[in-house]
């Protein structure tokens, strides 16, 4: 989880904390098949994305573009990356233990 939390900073994505709810930004979390990766929009870009004529009131499509960009960047580092069912995140699965043969032996 640190290391794909670490990934998101290096590239410029501000990464929460557990601690930080309601705060706009990317939140990684750990969860048992490796980590979940979410995004909160601040309320000031919500309220445009409403405000915003002829748009509906939600902010799905920067959702789809945020998930895009972290989702590319994550798969580009190596790691195997799946949408949630809900739609609402990404899930980062944990890395494999590596072949023998493979680096550590």
């Amino acid at each position: 989880m640190s290391r794909v939390s670490s990934c998101l900073a290096q590239a410029g994505f501000q990464v929460l904390g557990d601690t930080d709810s309601g705060i706009p930004g990317l939140r990684v979390t750990e969860v048992s098949a490796g980590a979940l990766v979410s995004w909160t929009a601040s309320d000031g870009f919500t309220a445009l994305a409403r405000d915003q004529a002829g748009r509906a009131p939600s902010n799905d499509s920067m959702k789809v573009i945020v998930q895009a960009a972290v989702a590319g960047l994550l798969v580009q580092l190596g790691h195997s990356v799946t949408e949630t069912p809900d739609g609402g995140g990404l899930a980062v699965l944990a890395e494999a233990a590596l072949p023998r043969g493979g680096k550590g032996s």
